[in-house]
């Protein structure tokens, strides 16, 4: 029998429960979700004749992407898995590989499907313009909506339209980091600083880490199980820029004792290359000076020493860290204190946070059938990359879930990403 739509009704397109949306919102969020992609890509297309898109070491840069690949990217994968898949109504057991439709571009394959193009030929195919792109988005939007009026509410027949929501979702966050790395001008508020407050404890106690099997949930998040969780003591908000700027004066950034080896590694070489001392963009920091100058979309903004510092390494976070005496949380730890501490004034999603943590599988994993046409496949980090855990303010509201795990290799710096500390 169909599992149906449970009584749970998001406040609004914005809700963080809009993981469990039914038809009507989901066509609203889907709907705000273009809107805000091509609004994105406005940008782009208006910063081309000043940024280039084409340097000549783009396709060699990780964090760099092409924004017009992005964008038909978006419409591809929700015509692929919604328009284009007569199996759709299966949901999560929709095989990867089920016979598919023809797709109105028939181009579309070549030049959006990441199993037939990879990263690094981008930045050659010969990609429609940005007013073909757009038209491209618009009429896949369209095709999505017309078969989401026509589908029931049950939650296997709802699912790949719930997965084209927070996948667009994602990749507006990237359109906004990689706007932040090509110097795109974007009107986006940063966080306004926050007043300090004491470290929280946490009392012992059992906590179910991760997400339950209703409504949506990325894959790494699945296979909810239940932990022991000893006391501890967490930073009510992420290291700011003042507590930041008296590691470097201590002379953190020269000092490998705080350093694991690995980091120290990477430290050197990024001294090498544009003689680093300060997180990414930091063209100025210091307490001596009083100021932290980091660029922002392309232009120089004064952080106030009370802001959340952001776009920090793994490493250069653990070694905060351990300049502090004090050490990073356990992504269970942040996940706790999220849901359990927020009266207590724990507060998060001004930036994505790093945890102790090294992503790997709970029990029962699985990857989730569209992760293998993109680039959020968990399985090639398992072992590696790092968690991270919040949101950072280039997220959309409803992607603000505390049970949120992303995660990136430790040497990534090129996200709105921070971090907090534990008492050791």
């Amino acid at each position: 029998m169909p599992s149906l739509i449970p009584e749970r009704v998001p406040a609004s397109i914005d809700a963080t429960d809009m993981r469990h949306a039914g038809r009507e919102l989901l066509s609203l969020a889907l709907m705000d979700a273009r809107n805000h992609s091509l609004h994105l890509l406005a940008h782009f297309e208006q910063a081309a004749a000043t940024v280039p898109a084409h340097a000549p070491d783009a396709a060699q840069r990780e964090e760099l992407e092409l924004p017009l690949w992005l964008a038909g990217h978006i419409g591809w994968l929700a015509e692929y898995w919604i328009g284009r898949n007569p199996q759709r109504s299966r949901g999560p057991a929709c095989p990867a590989d089920t016979v598919r439709l023809a797709s109105i571009e028939p181009m579309a394959d070549r030049w959006f499907n990441p199993a037939l193009v990879t990263r690094a030929e981008h930045w050659t195919l010969e990609l429609p313009d940005f007013e073909s792109t757009r038209a491209y988005m618009l009429e896949t939007l369209e095709s999505t909506l017309e078969l989401l009026d026509k589908t029931p509410e049950e939650e296997d027949a709802l699912y790949f339209f719930r997965v084209a929501l927070f996948h667009e979702d994602l990749r507006c966050e990237q359109y906004v980091t990689l706007a932040q790395a090509m110097g795109v001008p974007l009107k986006l508020a940063l966080p306004v600083g926050l007043q300090a407050r004491d470290p929280i404890l946490v009392p012992a106690g059992r906590w179910l880490l991760g997400s339950r099997p209703d409504g949506f949930a990325f894959d790494v998040e699945k296979g909810a199980h239940e932990v022991e969780v000893p006391e501890f003591e967490i930073d009510a908000q992420p290291v700011n820029w003042a507590q930041y700027a008296e590691f470097v004066d201590d002379g953190g950034y020269d000092r490998p004792e705080f350093w694991l080896p690995q980091g120290w590694a990477w430290l050197e070489r990024e001294a090498g290359r544009e003689g680093r001392r300060g997180p990414r963009y930091v063209e100025q920091i210091g307490s001596a000076s009083g100021a932290v100058m980091q660029t922002h979309f392309g232009k120089g903004a004064r952080m106030a020493g009370s802001q959340s510092a952001m776009h920090v390494s793994w490493w250069e976070a653990d070694a905060w860290a351990r300049w502090a005496g004090r050490r990073l949380p356990a992504e269970l730890e942040w996940e706790m204190a999220a849901h359990t501490a927020a009266r207590r004034g724990f507060r998060w999603g001004d930036v994505r946070e790093w945890t102790a943590s090294t992503l790997r599988p709970w029990a029962g994993f699985a990857p989730d059938v569209w992760t293998l046409h993109s680039d959020f496949e968990a399985q090639p980090f398992f072992g590696r990359a790092r968690v991270q855990r919040g949101a950072s303010f280039a997220a959309r509201s409803r992607m603000k879930h505390p049970k949120v795990r992303s995660f990136a290799l430790p040497d990534r710096d090129d996200a709105f990403v921070g971090f907090r500390t534990c008492s050791v």
